[in-house]
């Protein structure tokens, strides 16, 4: 479980998150939506210990962010909205395979998490070309392949879907799907709800660093266009 409790970040002395206390169940569906400047991806970014708190507190799995950077990113993936923020290597293949042999694992179950992920995001034996050649969207699908091959026990996904054509949007929503019924709990951040609407758990819509609205999809929607979010069709 993810537990936010009273988070505070500010940015020049302003409030990016002012207050938020949210928790996230294992296993659960949940779309932070909100416009932009609302303080989506500032709070995302703590719950790995990729930004730190000015006040409040985030525990995964019983255990302090702060207290444990290691164990939070093994258990937090993230996938980035810009995608090139997480490359760390220069071909496909040898930036996927980096989480997963940083973990210790074997070659035989480094290369069974390489060979899933690629081919959950349509870049199946592409893993000897080059990132800094592809395609914004190929881009993107690579540094989703990253994080779900460390297995993690939740996943966050800040704005997935873009540069990405139908194919490979189809792909990775399957994937997702797929995920959440093996026990993994993804997060996805975004502006569009189109597609993902309908798997959620849960809706929580951010507006100005606070939590405006939060509950089941068909609970929230009337809410939606009043915070700034466009109703899925």
């Amino acid at each position: 479980m993810i537990a936010v409790e009273g988070l505070v970040h500010r940015y020049a002395g302003v409030a990016a998150v002012d207050d938020v206390s949210l928790s996230i169940a294992d296993g659960e569906f949940c779309i932070l939506a909100g416009p932009n400047g609302s303080g989506k991806t500032t709070l995302v970014r703590h719950l790995n210990g990729l930004l730190e708190p000015d006040e409040g507190s985030v525990c995964v799995n019983g255990i302090s962010v702060q207290d444990d950077l290691v164990a939070a990113r093994v258990a937090v993936g993230m996938v980035f909205q810009d995608p090139r923020d997480g490359f760390v290597a220069a071909t496909v293949g040898e930036d996927v395979r980096f989480g997963p042999e940083n973990l210790g694992l074997s070659h035989a179950e480094i290369d069974r998490r390489v060979e899933a992920a690629l081919a959950s995001v349509n870049m199946a034996g592409r893993e000897a070309e080059r990132i800094d050649r592809l395609s914004g969207g190929e881009q993107e699908r690579v540094a989703i392949a990253g994080a779900l091959a460390m297995e993690p026990d939740f996943l966050v996904l800040d704005e997935p879907f873009t540069g990405l054509d139908e194919p490979a949007r189809q792909s990775v929503l399957a994937r997702l799907e797929s995920l959440q019924e093996a026990g993994t709990g993804i997060i996805i951040v975004t502006h569009d709800l189109r597609d993902v609407f309908s798997l959620a758990d849960r809706v929580v819509v951010m507006s100005d660093g606070q939590i405006g609205v939060s509950g089941a999809p068909d609970a929230v929607r009337s809410a939606l266009s009043d915070l700034g979010v466009r109703p899925p069709c």
